[in-house]
């Protein structure tokens, strides 16, 4: 997909974009709510269809959607440069409403599949939006707070998401004085929480068709088709302000919106001979080699990090659903005796899911710039890396505890595994940045990070489910949580491979006015200088 340049005009309007970010604000809103309403349910539903290996078919489930979206993601690019934004935009919602309603009313897990590998191909709404807000942004200064929007909006549908899949699953069951078993509702125990997600992706539908204005000058209203007006191919799709405008990377994105401005130092090398004449290093960036060990280190942690993160995401539900049993287990007498879950109902859990991230954000807005400043990046990455399997370890023995101590214990749980894994993507974010060798490789590196990235993500909820299911038929449901943490250890043991350039530092700058630096003056910017004495002696 290509960023077009705007056609400019004789007087530009400076004005914020309030009203068409507004519109753009309730489309983002309503896909996440729409994507992980499913979180709490999936496995429930996957049981009820009638499945032996629950936990690993509703691993299917979820990722089915990441990695049909991924499949088509570029195409719906492309054609949103061919036909115009709007239209793939309100058909990416119009496709969401089409795979909310297969799965609502499917009566076994082939339709619910189809359903949401439908939903994943006919939505590609993530790249489009991105693109629709670097095109309504004419004003550099309005950039930060423009493209803070966006992620900050998704990670509010990721909040009220799971609260609407948790609440208003099985309503025959759960509100039977409203919803009568023999009705409609009960006949599709999860049709009313696709329903209500169904009628926002319809109000932001309606929004977008008559308020919102289309962004690609070629197809406004009074454009001449016959001229073109386009960047080069190289230009990123997110151009950012501040110093990290030639970074190619959505900070924003991964930070929840939190923070938007992050001042790398840049290095150059400079030949400087006895009579005091300079030139630059020869190499030239078109030929200096991207795939550095550096960048494929990172990489390879950011591939690990994904993998046990999303298997955390994917267990939360099913640990917590499972009801505690008291069988024999060839483990009885063993400390890793746990042959059951908390028995928690989906309610219960749908509202643990929306507390969940809750204090993510909360991690992410206030922990994040007061931890990286305190600690600096590298450094920080390292205390959380290190830390992390600790998140994992300690989950399944919240089966263990009094009743009147499960949601403090699990509350207590989520906490310490968003303190170290919400702050890791910006600090890999930002680490990939400090490994690129210039500014034209960027593009390739995220790319391979994306890649790594989806492949974990699609990956990584069917083998919980797997290893969950084992767990289950040997007495131990924290195999899969453990297995996990083995991956953590992993991810943590590959630290040392990657390499460290002492001169690296960072300065990040938060969207929150309270959360900035207490000094006001922009660091100067520092020479570092190495004298290597080369040449002959006489």
């Amino acid at each position: 997909m290509r960023l077009t340049q705007p056609k400019t005009p004789r007087h530009v309007n400076d004005r914020f974009p309030t009203l068409q970010l507004s519109l753009l604000a309730i489309c983002r809103l309503a896909e996440p709510i729409a994507i992980t309403s499913i979180l709490p349910y999936a496995w429930r539903m996957t049981k009820d269809f009638g499945l032996p290996d629950a936990s690993f078919y509703a691993g299917i489930l979820v990722a089915s959607f990441s990695l049909s979206e991924a499949a088509f993601s570029m195409l719906w690019g492309h054609l949103s440069d061919r036909v115009g934004r709007k239209p793939v935009l309100l058909f990416g919602c119009f496709g969401t409403i089409v795979s909310l309603m297969m799965v609502g009313f499917s009566s076994n897990f082939t339709v619910a599949l189809v359903g949401r590998v439908l939903g994943g191909a006919l939505n590609g709404n993530i790249g489009v939006i991105q693109t629709m807000v670097g095109e309504l942004v004419k004003v550099p200064s309005h950039e930060p707070k423009a493209y803070a929007i966006m992620p900050f909006v998704w990670s509010v549908g990721t909040i009220l998401g799971p609260a609407i899949g948790g609440l208003l699953a099985s309503p025959a069951n759960n509100y039977p004085a409203a919803f009568s078993p023999r009705g409609l509702f009960g006949q599709f125990p999860y049709l009313l929480p696709n329903l209500v997600c169904s009628v926002l992706m319809l109000v932001s539908i309606l929004a977008g068709y008559l308020f919102l204005q289309e962004t690609h000058p070629d197809f406004q209203a009074g454009a001449d088709p016959n001229v073109h007006h386009t960047i080069a191919e190289q230009t990123h799709m997110i151009p950012a302000a501040g110093t990290n405008a030639d970074s190619a990377i959505d900070l924003r994105r991964d930070s929840y919106g939190t923070f938007n401005e992050v001042s790398l130092p840049r290095m150059e090398q400079w030949q400087v001979s006895p009579d005091g004449s300079s030139r630059p290093n020869s190499i030239s960036e078109k030929t200096q080699p991207w795939l550095t060990r550096k960048v494929a280190t990172l990489t390879i942690a950011l591939a690990l990090f994904t993998f046990h993160s999303m298997c955390y995401d994917h267990l939360l539900p099913i640990f917590f659903q499972d009801e505690s049993v008291n069988q024999v287990s060839v483990l009885a007498a063993s400390p890793v005796h746990i042959p059951g879950g908390l028995g928690l109902t989906v309610q219960t859990v749908g509202i643990i899911m929306a507390v969940n991230g809750v204090i993510a954000l909360f991690m992410q807005a206030v922990v994040f710039p007061i931890a990286a400043e305190w600690l600096a990046i590298w450094r920080l990455f390292i205390c959380v890396t290190i830390l992390h399997p600790v998140a994992y370890f300690i989950v399944p023995y919240l089966a263990l505890l009094p009743e009147n101590l499960v949601l403090p214990g699990v509350y207590f749980c989520l906490t310490v595994r968003n303190l170290f894994a919400i702050l890791v993507f910006p600090l890999l974010l930002i680490l990939r940045k400090q490994a690129s060798p210039s500014p034209s490789s960027l593009g390739r590196i995220n790319g391979l990070a994306a890649s790594a990235g989806a492949a974990s993500r699609s990956v990584a909820p069917p083998a919980a489910g797997l290893l969950y299911g084992w767990g289950s038929k040997i007495g131990f449901m924290g195999l899969a949580y453990w297995g996990a943490g083995a991956v953590a250890v992993v991810g943590a043991i590959q630290l040392w491979s990657i390499p460290r350039e002492k001169h690296e530092s960072t300065v990040i700058k938060s969207v929150l006015p309270c959360l900035e630096s207490s000094h006001p003056n922009t660091p100067a910017d520092t020479v570092d200088v190495v004298v290597v004495e080369t040449g002959n002696r006489v």
